[in-house]
């Protein structure tokens, strides 16, 4: 009998990539250029995963649409500063076993990878070529074309993409908004603890269950998939 195509999509900052101290570098850049105080590191990383329209109207609630927008566009020139600086931006590392884990997952016939993020497609791109991750995934969604998590639109276009049935999806995150977004779009929902939301704050928002590394992966998707 054949097996059924499983897909499990990843989010990429704070799940597989720890690039905080690129986040909150730009994020001080951008308030900074506004001669505004940077909201702290815990509320920036609270908000990390969502699209940068979404984040900065929540760190920054009491500021109009204009200035939002102003932060927004900081941000982005942060990261274009930071390249132009010769720094490697896109370099933020892979966590321990991350890499190992992917491959392993790649390596299986009826398993499919996805990507769903809140970056841009240019910074994914960079981010896979400077980990040679490109062609690794079957689907990856980005902030350019879908609304900012937790709306399920991206995991939605997942399924399109590969013809896999939700109740045969898992969503792997660091965030509530990870597993709010699952939750929405019917995937299975893994939370990680080593990423940017608590234990808690994950369980609350709907993990099925948190693994604190990542050597706890593929146990946890065979038991919840029953494979």
């Amino acid at each position: 009998m054949t097996k059924p195509r499983y897909l499990v999509v990843f989010d990429v900052d704070g799940t597989l990539v720890d690039s905080q101290d690129h986040i909150l570098a730009a994020m001080s850049y951008a308030f900074g250029a506004q001669g505004l105080i940077c909201p702290s590191k815990s509320d920036v990383l609270g908000i990390v995963g969502l699209s940068l329209p979404e984040a900065l109207a929540r760190l920054a609630p009491d500021h109009p649409a204009q200035t939002q927008s102003l932060l927004v566009e900081g941000y982005k020139a942060a990261f274009k500063n930071m390249r132009e600086a010769g720094l490697p931006v896109a370099h933020a590392p892979l966590y321990p076993g991350a890499l190992a884990t992917l491959h392993a997952l790649a390596a299986q016939p009826e398993t499919l990878l996805g990507v769903a993020t809140g970056k841009s497609r240019r910074g994914l791109d960079q981010l896979f070529l400077a980990h040679d991750l490109a062609g690794m995934f079957s689907t990856a969604q980005v902030a350019d074309d879908h609304p900012s998590k937790p709306h399920p639109s991206m995991l939605r276009q997942c399924l399109r993409d590969t013809g896999v049935e939700g109740h045969n999806a898992v969503i792997v995150g660091d965030t509530e908004f990870d597993m709010q977004m699952g939750v929405a779009a019917s995937f299975r929902t893994v939370g990680v603890a080593w990423g940017y939301h608590d234990t808690a704050r994950l369980y609350a928002a709907g993990a099925e269950r948190v693994i604190d590394d990542f050597a706890d992966l593929m146990p946890a998707l065979h038991d919840m998939m029953g494979d």
